[in-house]
């Protein structure tokens, strides 16, 4: 069984930015590539897990989300990261109703668990919110890990 760094995207990978769909806006978090270059050395799959309401709501089309994605998945790569997968949750339940994908529910976790075999009890995520946290708490994820925690200690990051 394979072990993932599950990543949330806006406050994590990069700086948040409400309803995030421009590459021109895009960010990157300082220290989330050593965090993840960290990681990948030490045989842990690397999977982005993040809701974007804003293709439910009509701020963005699902064509600029990829469009997006596509972009900060060239940057991961030309720096050495390889992302596994990165998985969206599209919905918003007030308008598209409730599904099992949108954090705090484990759908995308769940998905990801299935599709890389992986031993969520020995995996970790980190998040920016509380919805991180019980998505994996809710899932079965060993591990999570608040961005501004793992930043203070990029010298001495937990296993």
């Amino acid at each position: 069984m394979n072990k993932a760094l599950f990543l949330d995207r806006d406050g994590v990978i990069n700086k948040e930015i409400h309803y995030l769909f421009r590459i021109e806006d895009f960010v990157f978090i300082d220290g989330i590539l050593e965090i993840c270059d960290f990681y990948q050395k030490r045989g842990y799959v690397l999977i982005v897990v993040t809701n974007q309401a804003g293709i439910a709501k009509g701020f963005y089309s699902e064509d600029d989300y990829h469009k997006l994605t596509d972009w900060m998945l060239q940057e991961f790569s030309q720096k050495g990261i390889t992302i596994g997968k990165v998985y969206h949750c599209p919905h918003f339940p007030e308008i598209t109703g409730e599904c099992m994908c949108r954090k705090p529910n484990p759908g995308m976790i769940l998905q990801a668990q299935r599709e890389f075999n992986l031993d969520l009890q020995n995996s970790i995520l980190i998040g920016d919110k509380q919805s991180d946290l019980e998505a994996a708490t809710n899932a079965g994820v060993g591990h999570y890990y608040h961005i501004n925690d793992i930043l203070k200690r990029l010298d001495n990051m937990p296993l």
